[in-house]
């Protein structure tokens, strides 16, 4: 008998586990797998509803629609993007052919009005459409974006042929003002057809986002976080002077030199960085050890996820180094070596320091609203921390004055505004060959109460101060208009 007992135990026991299986599996279907099916872009059930819905409106932060939705027939819409190329990678594009990317993309679920509302959200809009709920043409929630139109197509126009990216942020609340990717292409669904084949197979890679996936050694815009990690880590770095001759020699075959064979002589932590000496800053580097400086990198985000809203970053990398790879240390701390970062790292790494040392969470959408116009998600500010200390902010911020009004960015002044940046001229191998180094440039203005950072790089572009500082200046005037 207590065999019998025993064994229906062991029975229910079997059965007990299988079904709890089920149920998780269930459980994990429906949470987990459901959802990504049914969001998928490829979904055709889902299409069907896009299209049943007239897909909602973009607009910039000025209310000038970025989008226009049109009905075709009741299966299919038109979607007209009126700014053109110069908005498609901000953007993206939705196409039943070949997916949706962007923008699009992060707020589809709202644009084809598909997200779950609030009750009082449902009651109020239909009190605002007075009861009518059976309207001629449903339509899909709008996007107040934070994109300002004439920064976006500024930038969009001073990279003129080049291949680069221009991002610029408020430093006060994160929000997204222009962000340009070059070269680019026309996200209009007759032209995006015509030239699909062409655009896929091009070595320019024209799809691609590179204000926020372009990966590049930062060069010399990253001795800003080199400085701050020297401000933070090195006593008396302030009053430390230096023996620029022009090279800094690691053994018989490695060695550090200045851009174009500078040599600073004696000079000080601040003329080190005006001057973008490579002898000071390596020196720095191999003082500092790699452990100090990957951890103030890692406090601007490298090697991590970057929060944001309505964007995806891609990681920027700083390297672990052993150390007795000084020549790599010292060529990580002014931006070469194995480091890579997007312009929308950089940008905010400037923007950090024109925020007093606080980093604000970029993001590129304001507000959500129903077709009636009510709010339904409003995006505030968020600070992400406090990264640098407001008495180095303040040193780092008077650096970047000097950079720009007696150092390598002059090319970067405006008349009449105090402009802050850093250039940087990052040498790189493309295609197993040395190429012409990236352009970069970073900063913010005015000096007194910073309103616009900016971030530009010119692929192959020669050096900082000439290329990308240029293109700043431009963007930063039509911006500090506003």
């Amino acid at each position: 008998m207590d065999d019998i007992s025993n064994n229906i135990k062991k029975v229910l026991f079997v059965f007990l586990l299988l079904f709890m299986m089920v149920i998780s599996y269930v459980t994990y279907f429906e949470i987990i797998v459901a959802p990504q099916i049914v969001n998928n872009p490829g979904n055709s059930r889902l299409w069907a509803k896009r299209n049943e819905v007239l897909r909602g409106t973009i607009y910039d932060r000025n209310n000038q629609p970025l989008t226009k939705s049109e009905r075709v027939n009741t299966l299919t819409q038109k979607r007209e993007y009126t700014g053109g190329a110069a908005f498609a990678h901000v953007l993206g594009y939705v196409n039943q052919k070949y997916g949706i990317t962007g923008l699009e993309n992060r707020y589809d679920q709202y644009l084809m009005g598909s997200e779950d509302k609030s009750l009082t959200q449902v009651i109020r809009e239909l009190i605002e459409s007075k009861g009518n709920i059976q309207q001629e043409d449903k339509r899909g929630d709008d996007l107040i974006t934070t994109l300002d139109s004439d920064v976006q197509k500024k930038a969009f126009d001073a990279l003129g042929d080049n291949r680069g990216a221009v991002v610029v942020l408020n430093p006060k609340t994160g929000e997204i003002l222009a962000m340009v990717s070059k070269p680019s292409f026309d996200p209009n669904e007759d032209a995006l057809k015509a030239a699909w084949s062409t655009i896929n197979k091009d070595k320019e890679r024209p799809l691609l986002n590179r204000a926020v996936s372009g990966l590049y050694p930062p060069g010399s815009t990253f001795k800003t976080v080199t400085a701050v990690s020297a401000l933070e880590n090195i006593d008396g770095i302030m009053a430390q002077r230096f023996n620029d001759n022009g090279e800094l020699r690691f053994n018989a075959k490695e060695a550090l030199k200045n851009f174009g064979g500078e040599a600073l002589g004696n000079c000080s932590f601040r003329e080190g960085y005006v001057h973008s000496s490579n002898v000071v800053f390596g020196t720095i580097g191999l003082q500092l050890g790699n452990d100090k400086l990957k951890q103030t990198a890692e406090k601007f985000y490298f090697n991590q996820n970057i929060p944001c809203d309505g964007i995806v970053i891609d990681k920027s990398r700083f390297p672990e180094l052993k150390t007795y790879e000084k020549g790599s240390i010292a060529q990580s701390a002014i931006g070469q070596s194995s480091d890579l970062a997007t312009p929308m790292q950089m940008v905010l790494v400037a923007s950090t320091i024109a925020n007093n040392g606080i980093m604000m969470k970029p993001h590129l959408v304001k507000q959500v609203t129903s077709s009636s116009g009510s709010v339904i998600q409003d995006i505030k500010p968020e600070s992400l921390g406090i990264k640098v200390s407001a008495a180095n902010a303040a040193t780092m911020r008077d650096f970047m004055k000097g950079v720009v009004e007696e150092g390598t960015g002059t090319n970067a002044s405006i008349d009449g505004v105090t402009v802050c940046g850093k250039t940087g001229t990052a040498d790189h191998v493309d295609e197993g060959k040395n190429a012409p180094p990236h352009s970069w440039f970073i900063g913010f203005a005015p000096y007194e109460n910073p309103q616009v950072a900016v971030a530009v790089i010119v692929e192959d572009g020669g050096q900082g101060g000439i290329a990308a500082a240029r293109i700043a200046s431009q963007v930063m005037q039509v911006a500090l208009k506003k």
